[in-house]
């Protein structure tokens, strides 16, 4: 119930505001002003693969539009834990009862670029997806930039699919697969295709990586593997005033509270398929170490991850866990890239350690992994969390990555590099579409090569990029 009136608050906002804007209320950008962008995502939780990909839109947007030009706010539902990201970029309170913050926030920008990846899909939250189509929608009634960036669609409920299809029409959304693509495309969204935003990230150097390493006992040679787990049975996650009422007089539903009016799924089958899923993760983790001599730790990049991680440790007898609440994402990112392997249910551990070809299996609950695995060519070492025998085929996608790692590595770079491309292919189309809703903006002019609408890129991506496209300028 609690969704469906987020839902209709976040209609009625938007025509408000169209019909506001047809009354002549608001301010048009103009020349010589700078371009204020409102980016919209789902930052302020720790959440290590959200942050990471904003962190990288703001330098790749800031680079294409010119710093000189433009002036950014970012979402963030608590400044302590996105305190330090986002340099240059002012950082706006998203509160847990957006609809009036949406309304209030949005007309004071020139556009907003929606941040999140799972932008358009009812798995995790209706409400986080209601959230991106009301900063969307805003905007676009209001004739003002509205972009969704590296965005991902799947499965919506009816009514916010509806929501979607009729407010995001006159948005841009550049989405990180075909998939997502043709369900946007059947509600009549523009789209164009792209990638995630985090292939460009640079963590602190490898030295850091190493040294967390070994003061967690690593001896400097054995190989490391690192295990990225969820829980991928809370979701979605629904907004239930009735719950809040009861938790807060009884401390019911304890267990599954999320914050303020927010539960994540439970009851005992989604409790159930949690324990088999972080069961089968112990115990191919300790069947690989049996045969295989390896220094293993648990990571938790979203601090959510921290439960099933602390589970799966305690069955091995006490590994070391490391999670975004101790270790933010410059840090953590740093770590996973000085590991052997990784065995991962977490999209974004996946993609932040392979520029540094790290040999990895993936572990998923949704189509985000095991696209990226397909483009890798790695079906083979994908799974289903739900799969019966899914602690057997972990055994096997182990001892591939083990035997198979220099064959792995060559793929990883391929794709790599063909992310970046990509990549840089939705800075022009943004770039393009900045031309054409704001045709008084300057945008930069002359040859430019497909590198130039990239962030600045850190040597070893240079290098990768080199090797494989053999089109880099010096």
């Amino acid at each position: 119930m609690m969704d469906f009136i987020l839902e209709a608050w976040v209609s009625a906002s938007i025509e408000r505001a169209k019909a506001a804007w047809m009354l002549g209320s608001g301010k048009c950008w103009q020349p010589g002003e700078k371009l204020k962008l409102l980016f919209a995502g789902y930052n302020g939780t720790r959440n290590m693969g959200s942050d990471v990909r904003v962190e990288e839109m703001l330098r790749q947007i800031r680079h294409i539009l010119g710093p000189e030009r433009v002036e950014f706010s970012v979402m963030s539902q608590n400044f302590d834990f996105s305190s330090g990201y986002f340099e240059g970029t002012r950082q706006v309170h998203l509160p847990d009862i957006f609809p009036p913050f949406l309304a209030h926030e949005v007309p004071k920008h020139d556009g907003v670029v929606a941040c999140e990846g799972s932008m358009f899909k009812s798995k995790f939250a209706n409400a986080l997806t209601t959230m991106m189509i009301g900063s969307l929608g805003i905007a676009a009634v209001q004739d003002k930039l509205s972009v969704g960036y590296g965005a991902e669609a799947g499965h919506m409920d009816p009514l916010v699919a509806k929501m979607c299809g009729r407010y995001c029409r006159n948005s841009f959304v550049i989405t990180r697969n075909e998939e997502s693509r043709t369900v946007l495309r059947e509600l009549g969204v523009p789209t164009e295709l792209g990638t995630d935003t985090a292939w460009t990230f640079e963590p602190r150097p490898p030295e850091y990586g190493h040294s967390v390493l070994r003061k967690l006992g690593w001896d400097g040679k054995t190989p490391v593997l690192v295990v990225c787990p969820i829980n991928p049975f809370e979701w979605p996650v629904r907004a239930s005033v009735a719950k809040y009422a009861v938790h807060g007089l009884t401390g019911a539903y304890k267990d599954s509270h999320y914050r303020t009016v927010y539960f994540h799924n439970s009851g005992p089958a989604a409790d159930a398929a949690y324990r088999k899923y972080w069961t089968a993760i112990a115990n191919a983790v300790d069947a690989f170490r049996q045969k295989q001599n390896v220094f293993v730790i648990l990571a938790a990049t979203e601090r959510l991850d921290a439960r099933p991680a602390r589970k799966i440790a305690e069955k091995l007898g006490g590994v070391p866990v490391l999670t975004s609440d101790e270790y933010n994402m410059y840090e953590l990112v740093s770590i996973l890239r000085a590991c052997d392997m990784m065995a991962s249910s977490r999209y974004h551990g996946l993609v932040t350690s392979m520029p540094a070809l790290v040999p990895s299996c993936g572990i998923t609950m949704d189509e985000r992994i095991r696209n990226l695995m397909r483009d890798r060519g790695h079906e083979h070492l994908l799974m289903r969390v739900d799969e019966p025998d899914l602690g057997e085929k972990i055994v096997s996608a182990l001892r591939a990555l083990d035997a198979d790692a220099d064959s792995i590595r060559c793929a990883m770079r391929r794709t790599v590099a063909r992310n970046l491309q990509l990549m840089a292919r939705m800075g022009v189309y943004f770039e393009e579409h900045v031309a054409r809703r704001y045709p008084e903006f300057p945008v930069r002019t002359g040859t430019l090569g497909w590198w130039e609408y990239l962030p600045p890129l850190s040597p070893q991506l240079r290098q990768l990029l080199e090797e494989h496209s053999g089109m880099l300028a010096a």
